[in-house]
């Protein structure tokens, strides 16, 4: 019965987001509320365990999408997005357009959105294209997938971020073992998804007055030095954490001042303070300046902020009705390894729901008995979630509608290449996983 009234609610949410157009946030809360009444919560229980769980879920998760966000939008309006993008271009040749694409993705999409960066180097491919004739697709297509399999893997991005608070998983441990996941298979699949010949076949124009054609010269962006320095410093900062929880000792106090720094948000702090005196003050941006692009950034935060919220209210719901319980007993003699189960939970939510971001909230509160079994470290179980809700993007997700409309694309034809690559990186996302968990464990 516990299974059949989440299933219901999982229904509902499905309904009120697909057929009526609720968004997350509200659609979360009602299903919360009705999952609670189902299993006989008193009303009173139910308003507790939605407090609690937003604000478990939020916690310090909310200062990490915070200096996230404004380390993107820093980055993006100092242009030393544009420095890192053009020098990648400059070093690898147009002959090379391809890889400098992905690493030029790769650098900016750890740490910076997938919206953020796509529509910061969206334009870079455009002029690529209108100079060299090539297709839109073959210099824009490998940046589409490396910026989604970096979105999608890796924390401090919101969904991998949110779902390590879910299972206590540590940020640092996460980052490295999905760094060995996402950059071979993100990069494999960026290379040879253009190749393909159903995708050589189409040939979408440049769309027009869907980007800025806002243009740094290039004595007005910082050095390349200086714009891949505050671009990976986050990662070298909370991967150094990783790696000293993993070598030094517990009462050591080196390893103490690391963790500290490289606590995600810590690094993030560290990054964005660094970001603001190195390619703002001191190249002549003013402070309010400065501070308007931290501001703006915000304001596309504020729905992922309340959706997480919400999705940890749903979670908190299940776990004091005790369907999580329920779960753990029922799954503990199943012959299946948990990190297939809890990829397949997310991957259904994701085609159902089509947000990433609340799927891999919903999938983490249903597959949390997983985690608390022991069986598999939380770390690797996040990377299982986070990679299935790579899975199957199409019409109900955001994201499908602003790569089709930025390449150019049909509907069917942004199906055929958005939807069928998003498909590949989530299995071979799991298969990378699965590796990863036996090298581990």
């Amino acid at each position: 019965m516990p299974l059949v009234i989440v299933a219901c609610g999982v229904a509902v949410l499905l309904l009120l987001m697909t057929k009526f157009k609720l968004n997350g946030f509200i659609s979360l809360i009602i299903v919360a509320i009705l999952v609670g009444l189902a299993e006989g919560m008193p009303l009173a229980d139910i308003t507790s365990a939605m407090s609690d769980g937003i604000g478990g879920q939020l916690d310090d998760l909310i200062l990490v999408l915070g200096f996230g966000a404004m380390l993107g939008m820093v980055m993006a309006d100092s242009g030393a997005a544009q420095r890192i993008a053009t020098t990648m271009l400059d070093k690898f040749g147009i002959k090379h357009v391809q890889l400098a694409m992905i690493c030029a993705a790769i650098c900016l999409g750890i740490t910076m959105f997938f919206e953020v960066a796509f529509v910061l180097l969206v334009p870079l491919v455009f002029t690529i294209v209108r100079q060299t004739r090539l297709k839109l697709l073959w210099v824009g297509l490998p940046l589409a997938i490396a910026l989604s399999t970096m979105h999608s893997f890796l924390p401090p991005h919101p969904g991998p971020t949110a779902v390590a608070g879910v299972f206590h998983a540590s940020v640092g441990l996460t980052l490295l073992y999905g760094l060995f996941i996402a950059i071979p298979i993100g990069g494999a699949v960026a290379l040879v998804w253009p190749r393909l010949p159903f995708i050589k076949r189409l040939d979408p124009a440049i769309p027009m007055g869907l980007v800025s054609e806002k243009h740094f010269e290039d004595r007005d962006m910082p050095s390349f030095s200086t714009s891949i320095l505050v671009a990976l410093l986050p990662v070298v900062l909370i991967g150094g954490a990783a790696a000293a929880d993993m070598t030094m000792g517990k009462n050591s106090t080196a390893r103490n001042v690391i963790d500290f720094v490289g606590s995600s948000p810590i690094a993030l702090l560290i990054s964005l303070l660094l970001a603001i005196w190195l390619v703002g003050l001191r190249v002549g941006r003013s402070l309010d300046e400065i501070m308007k692009s931290c501001a703006d950034s915000m304001k596309a935060m504020a729905m992922i902020i309340v959706v997480i919220g919400a999705g940890g209210a749903f979670k908190e719901v299940l776990v004091q009705a005790g369907i999580t319980d329920y779960i753990n007993v029922l799954t503990s003699g199943w012959n299946v390894s948990p990190i297939i189960l809890a990829w397949a939970i997310a991957a259904i939510m994701r085609i159902a729901l089509g947000s990433a971001t609340v799927a891999v909230v919903t999938a983490a509160g249903i597959a949390l008995p997983l985690v608390t079994a022991g069986t598999v470290s939380p770390e690797i179980m996040v990377l299982a979630v986070t990679c299935g809700s790579v899975a199957c993007s199409h019409v109900n997700d955001p994201g499908f509608w602003m790569y089709k409309e930025f390449l150019g694309l049909s509907v069917m034809d942004a199906i055929k290449t958005r939807t069928t690559y998003t498909t590949v990186l989530s299995i071979l996302g799991l298969f990378g996983v699965l590796a990863v968990n036996a090298v581990v464990s």
